[in-house]
């Protein structure tokens, strides 16, 4: 029996069939099995049923050897033989002519990945809809002649899939910023005693943003909180738990304790809000009366403190572990902020880098730091381009700057300060009135607001003498704001605003003081004893 050619295999077949199956004998059964065998279709057969679009051409001029059903049914019907750059216009629109001639010459496949098709003018169905194809180019090689083969697959679910996924993750990603944004301060606080500024910059835009927060909050009497921290984690979830600490720590700062004992409350609340969360957190104190800034830090980058005369100093150690872990105990440390210094306070994302030491970073920091010189806003941005933070930066960075300005000329008459000791006695009311008074009218203030001085200086004496044990040093201070004054004494016992009975000859002090002042506070001081303070506004401030 003659050979049957492959190309007309499938035109003969049926009748083949038939005969084979009723008549043929053995053998002609089993010819007939291989002829259905996959590996006995013809090749156009085979690649006609191929659900992907495949085109072949061959020759310099790429003619058109073949297209398949599914590359008709996309792009229309092609004419055999006709030159790829006038027959197959799709192709040279999306840029594969070049390739095809690069795949010829070398001899080695190609794949571009995601096209994306436009809609095709009088397409059947969805084709005329945009979609999108990656397109494999492969070489074909005989003794006569060389084309290329086209291969097309449809990878539209796939990429709307991936565009569904980033406007997603994009609208997540704006949450978590406006969260963020929304429980950072929408306007710091400005202390008497310092310049403050800071500011906050999310990550690039393929970072989801993380749980950096910074706050200042005035204490009274002259002091300053300083706060910055850091939430581990990413998104919407980091910047809740970044808001429930940044909350608690105004509240803890309410009652004036020192800073390790705000974090230590901190540790606790940490652990309570979210185990699986780590945060770090630097807290400081900034006290004009002492001129230095006592911080306790739970495992944050360190304080970073620049003199007068631009010689940097660095924070010492940690003075305790991450918030959340629990079971460790806090310490405070110091640091000197003499008129003239300036502060930073940041997070690791200002300097931290995957391809080099965190220590590199904190040194490359330094040396910015000791050349930015400006208002606390000026230094801010220095040092971010510094450090080269951009918004394609791939982590959140929170950066605090505070300054404790040299005053001179008509700004330093605005601050003053006068301090007197009391050893105790009959004696010490007395004096500290007419001290009080003596101070207060050579600063010319108004009749009113120096008896309201007069009063407050006496009724806190008299309560420390009641009270308290020496010794004993009363403090009055102004600003450009506020009138400040303060009474310090040896015992710890800090005292409460109670109601008097009518017949009671004390117990009064406190309740006038918290009336006829604007505020008025107390809280245990370093090495032991308290101190007790009151706030006056001054006039037209």
């Amino acid at each position: 029996m003659p050979e049957t050619d492959p190309e007309t295999a499938s035109e003969s077949e049926p009748q083949y069939a038939q005969h084979a199956s009723a008549s043929g004998t053995e053998p002609e059964r089993a010819a007939w099995k291989r002829r259905r065998a996959i590996d006995a279709l013809p090749v156009r057969a085979l690649l006609g049923q191929v659900p992907a679009l495949v085109a072949v051409v061959h020759g310099p001029e790429h003619r058109i050897a073949f297209v398949n059903e599914a590359y008709s049914h996309v792009f229309g019907p092609r004419p055999t033989g006709a030159a790829a750059r006038e027959a197959l216009p799709e192709l040279v629109e999306l840029g594969l002519l070049p390739l095809m001639d690069q795949v010829r010459r070398s001899g080695r496949p190609r794949t571009v990945k995601s096209r994306r098709v436009p809609p095709q003018q009088g397409a059947p169905g969805n084709r005329r809809r945009p979609g999108y194809y990656t397109f494999t180019c492969t070489p074909i090689t005989t003794s006569g002649d060389s084309g290329v083969l086209i291969f097309a697959a449809d990878v539209t679910d796939q990429v709307q899939a991936v565009e569904r996924l980033r406007a997603s993750e994009r609208r997540q990603r704006e949450a978590a910023v406006t969260l963020q944004r929304s429980l950072l301060p929408q306007e710091l606080e400005q202390p008497d005693d310092l310049r403050v500024a800071a500011t906050y910059q999310p990550g690039g835009t393929d970072a989801a943003v993380g749980g950096d927060w910074y706050d200042v909050i005035t204490l009274g009497a002259g002091r300053t909180a300083l706060v910055i921290g850091d939430v581990m984690g990413r998104g919407v979830r980091a910047a809740a738990v970044m808001g429930q600490l940044r909350t608690a720590v105004r509240a803890y700062a309410r009652l004036d304790l020192p800073p390790h004992e705000v974090l230590q409350l901190l540790d606790g609340l940490a652990a309570e809000i979210d185990a699986s969360q780590i945060a770090t957190c630097v807290y400081a104190v900034h006290d004009p009366n002492e001129g230095c800034l006592r911080y306790a830090s739970a495992g944050h980058v360190p304080i970073l403190v620049r003199d007068a005369d631009g010689t940097v100093h660095r924070a010492s150690e940690h003075t305790g572990p991450p918030l959340g872990t629990g079971g460790w105990l806090h310490t405070s440390g110091s640091l000197p902020l003499p008129e003239g210094s300036t502060a930073v306070l940041y997070t690791d994302g200002l300097i931290e880098r995957r391809d080099a030491d965190i220590d590199e970073g904190v040194a490359a920091l330094e040396g910015a730091f000791a050349g930015a010189t400006g208002s606390p806003d000026i230094i801010c941005d220095r040092l971010l381009r510094a450090l080269g933070i951009s918004e394609d930066h791939d982590d959140d960075v929170a950066l605090l700057v505070f300054q404790h300005p040299v005053r001179t000329g008509p700004d330093a008459e605005l601050f003053h300060n006068a301090a007197l000791d009391l050893l105790g006695g009959t004696e010490a009311a007395p004096r500290a009135r007419a001290f009080a008074s003596g101070v207060l009218a050579s600063w010319r203030f108004p009749t009113e607001l120096r008896d309201l001085g007069v009063l407050a200086a006496s009724e806190l004496v008299a309560n420390s003498l009641q009270h308290g044990t020496p010794p004993m040093r009363l403090l009055l201070r102004r600003t450009d704001r506020r009138l400040i004054i303060e009474v310090t004494d040896g015992d710890e016992h800090l005292p409460r605003r109670c109601r008097a009975e009518p017949a009671d000859e004390a117990g009064r002090g406190i309740s006038i003081i918290a009336t006829i002042a604007s505020a008025w506070g107390s809280r245990r001081t370093q090495g032991g004893g308290k101190s007790v303070w009151c706030e006056f506004a001054l006039p037209g401030r």
